[in-house]
């Protein structure tokens, strides 16, 4: 597995989402419920991030969308059971080289607005979103080669955006 690179933006992201997400909405179409959303580090302007683009796709029901996953295979994405609590997890093109991840989430799930709230806050919040990028980029250094830990380590800052947001949208994390 290669390790971890944080790389600065690249403005051809929002292109690269664009892209992807029209490729999913015919492959996927009956399933997709609602808006096919660009979210995590790549969907922010300006962001440092891993250079793989986040795309969360919503669903009506989650167990029910099991019956998608050879459209999403056809795509060239890999099914991993990560999350499957609340989310079907998908990686492409392989698990140790990735580009692009997927998830298929129910629109009204929590996560689905944790991803939202977390994404919009840090584009509207540019002070906040230099501490996250700060985060990374010192993540990325202890973490190098554990992608698990890299995460799990974000976890108290990303809870903190997220209830924030959902709280006070206008008022900046301290």
């Amino acid at each position: 597995m290669s390790g971890i690179e944080v790389v600065p933006y690249n403005p051809a992201w929002p292109a690269l989402f664009e892209e992807e997400r029209r490729r999913i909405e015919i492959a996927l179409g009956e399933w997709v419920q609602g808006e096919i959303e660009h979210v995590g580090s790549t969907s922010v302007p300006g962001l440092a991030a891993k250079p793989v683009i986040d795309i969360m796709v919503g669903v009506a029901n989650l167990e029910k969308a099991r019956a998608a996953f050879d459209d999403v295979a056809s795509l060239g994405y890999l099914y991993a059971p990560y999350k499957s609590d609340f989310m079907h997890w998908f990686c492409k093109p392989s698990e140790t080289v990735r580009t692009h991840h997927l998830y298929l989430m129910e629109r009204g799930h929590r996560e689905w607005q944790a991803h939202i709230a977390f994404r919009d806050y840090l584009r509207n919040h540019p002070e906040t979103a230099e501490a996250y990028e700060q985060l990374k980029l010192d993540l990325a250094q202890t973490f190098r080669n554990d992608r698990e830990a890299y995460t799990e380590a974000k976890t108290d800052f990303v809870a903190d955006v997220v209830r924030i947001a959902l709280n006070a949208p206008s008022r900046p994390l301290e």
